[in-house]
């Protein structure tokens, strides 16, 4: 079964700015949260961080994720949330797409063309 992209009028979004190469994401800002629909386009390697609380769920592809030392791996209809201040890393395999809300409002910056 084949997961459809990204309808236009999400891609029509704002994108993010960050500094992994490959990833494509686009931003949706909400008064008191943050939601990034996400795509690899190749392996991209997430550093070990932290910020405010996460929650996520893929919608295609393969994610390896170490939140707080705990290693899982999550595919397509898999959610996984991350609480406040935790530390996380992983790897997003080309083809992962997924949406992720933050509670932090400022987490990303619309990019600046």
């Amino acid at each position: 079964m084949k997961i459809a992209d990204f309808a236009d009028f999400i891609k029509d979004l704002p994108e993010a700015e960050h500094s992994l190469d490959g990833l494509k994401t686009w931003l949706l800002q909400g008064e008191t949260m943050q939601a990034l629909f996400m795509e690899a386009v190749k392996e991209i390697q997430l550093p070990p961080h932290s910020h405010g609380a996460q929650w996520g769920i893929v919608v295609a592809g393969r994610l390896d994720l170490t939140i707080g030392g705990e290693a899982r791996t999550y595919g397509p209809g898999e959610s996984y949330s991350i609480p406040a201040g935790v530390e996380h890393f992983g790897t997003l395999h080309p083809g992962f797409r997924a949406i992720d809300c933050f509670a932090d409002r400022d987490r990303y910056k619309p990019k600046t063309k």
